[in-house]
């Protein structure tokens, strides 16, 4: 059995900040995965730690400039990273050169001698609007694979979770894991760093069956409240993350829920 982690920091944006599962209890007023994960690595473990460097909206290139040596001067036993997925929606990328970026960041975790979890894209190829970026994502997933291969980081394979088509995972922005989705990732999170747990993925039961009519009103309702938005902030170059710090800048105790 692998032994439990002491010293956990999470690297990212919305993904790993937990944006989709919000509870007042926890800081930035959001759990997400993340924060389940170091609930079940604490159990037990009257010494573990925890920080959360993650900032909803960032690209690759802030996260690893902004959170890279702060994580580091934690000295963490485990980390977690994923970044990317902000620069995959923008309409020009040259994705060799992110990848290059981010394979010289996951050196320096791995050299720290932290044990280093990378994640792929999610397979968006169902999804009416992101589906659009399938194609450049699987490119993304492959760089990215061979990036955990060359430097020994374990691969959460987000890219290959089919229980994420179903809508009730998501928020409703279709974006951002619900508390639902953000539970079942932490499970697969602790099955891929070996570590025994108690979690169980959610049991959502079968998937309501909408109408076309009931279809397009959720479509409709989709588009003006969050595409709209989306759109604006992109032509305005603001981002949902300005303004807002790490929830958790510091290793502390993990909060129990």
């Amino acid at each position: 059995m692998t032994s439990f982690p002491s010293r956990y920091v999470a690297l990212g944006d919305s993904f790993t900040e937990g944006v989709g599962d919000a509870d007042e209890r926890f800081p930035n007023g959001l759990r997400g995965w993340a924060d389940r994960v170091a609930e079940q690595l604490a159990s037990g473990n009257p010494e573990f730690r925890y920080a959360n460097l993650a900032v909803r909206g960032r690209l690759l290139g802030p996260i690893i400039e902004e959170q890279l040596a702060p994580a580091l001067a934690l000295k963490p036993d485990l980390v977690s990273i994923y970044a990317g997925g902000n620069d995959m929606m923008r309409p020009k990328l040259d994705l060799d050169a992110l990848v290059d970026r981010y394979d010289t960041a996951i050196a320096q975790l791995t050299e720290s001698g932290a044990r280093v979890l990378i994640f792929t894209a999610y397979d968006t190829g169902w999804s009416a609007f992101f589906g659009k970026l399938r194609g450049r994502m699987a490119i993304y997933n492959e760089l990215v694979r061979e990036v955990a291969d060359r430097h020994g980081a374990t691969i959460v394979d987000f890219w290959r979770f089919d229980e994420y088509q179903d809508l009730r995972m998501w928020d409703f922005d279709r974006l951002h894991m619900s508390p639902a989705g953000h539970q079942n990732m932490a499970t697969h999170v602790l099955d891929a760093i070996g570590v025994d747990h108690n979690l169980t993925p959610p049991d959502l039961g079968p998937a309501p069956v909408l109408s076309k009519a009931e279809s397009r009103a959720e479509d409709r309702a989709w588009t003006r409240e969050f595409l709209v938005p989306w759109v604006a902030r992109r032509v305005k170059g603001t981002s949902s993350g300005d303004g807002v710090s790490a929830k958790r800048p510091e290793l502390a105790p993990a909060f129990q829920a």
